[in-house]
């Protein structure tokens, strides 16, 4: 009887030993999609920058046609 126990939780503990996940590898530092990623950020920069500039033509155009001061 003493046997049965010793060996069901070394089973157990075995099981629940080998079911554990290990931790993740950390991502690598570069991948094939770096470059486009980067072409990516830097088109959205762009763009960020095209639409302050509506916007702020925008208003000065609102600004001119309701006849006040130039900003």
């Amino acid at each position: 009887m003493g046997l049965q126990k010793i060996s069901t939780m070394a089973l157990v503990v075995l099981f629940t030993a080998s079911c554990s996940a290990p931790a993740p590898p950390p991502p690598p530092a570069k991948t094939v999609f770096d470059p486009l990623t980067h072409d990516l950020d830097r088109a959205r920069d762009v763009q960020k920058t095209v639409d302050e500039n509506t916007d702020a033509t925008r208003k000065a155009v609102q600004a001119q046609e309701n006849g006040d001061q130039s900003p």
